[in-house]
């Protein structure tokens, strides 16, 4: 099956998927794609998706990483944010992007590394997906053992924990586990900051957190 570039460019919102792609085509196809992109990727046994996604699924992944740096920070946890780099593993056949992604447990592990190679190195412990357009894939994060995926649909905030290598939705976070409302929070603040803005919005969160520690 031969691809040309012009094919892969999808307009903001769509998703295109494609069936029978070797994990050859699937390098060759983020080689051709590049580093400074907007589309996001999810590869699985063959199937590659492809998602452009709109301005509201950016704004959405900006606060709910922003929020998770400002828990991760008033908690004195040190972490690296690892965006949308791209997860793969060649023997699973299986490569994701995430929304956002974070290494917290695992940050001593990677830290100072240029690139994360998964033969080596351990997956990021919390992804974040942003599902307006979508349906993310679980069976991604669950082969590369990602111990945490949170997914928004803009109206509510979804939390899934990797138990027994397959994820179960959880009321709350494992690793911010002292927040037992975080979920409900997380959309409260998502929905005031389109009244107040951001800053506003990320000085109320910051005092929320730091009223329950």
């Amino acid at each position: 099956m031969q691809i040309e570039l012009k094919q892969l460019i999808i307009p903001p919102g769509n998703v295109l998927q494609l069936k029978d792609i070797s994990w050859q085509m699937f390098e060759q196809i983020l080689d051709e794609l590049g580093e400074g992109r907007a589309t996001r990727i999810s590869y699985s046994k063959g199937v590659l998706e492809i998602m452009t996604p709109l301005l509201e699924h950016e704004f959405d992944k900006g606060f709910i990483g922003d929020f998770v740096k400002i828990l991760l920070e008033q908690l004195d946890i040190d972490f690296i944010d690892s965006g949308s780099t791209t997860f793969k593993k060649e023997n699973m056949a299986q490569g994701v992007e995430p929304d956002a992604s974070f290494y917290i447990q695992n940050e001593a592990a990677i830290r100072g590394k240029k690139k994360i190679d998964l033969t080596v190195d351990p997956p990021p412990d919390l992804a974040i997906e942003i599902d307006i357009t979508s349906r993310t894939a679980f069976t991604n994060y669950e082969a590369l053992g990602v111990s945490e995926l949170w997914r928004y649909n803009g109206q509510r905030l979804q939390i899934n924990v990797l138990q027994d290598g397959k994820y179960i939705e959880s009321e709350n976070s494992r690793i911010f586990a002292q927040f037992s409302q975080l979920r409900e929070v997380i959309h409260r603040y998502l929905e005031e900051s389109k009244v107040v803005g951001r800053n506003t919005t990320m000085k109320a969160f910051r005092n929320w957190v730091r009223e329950r520690l």
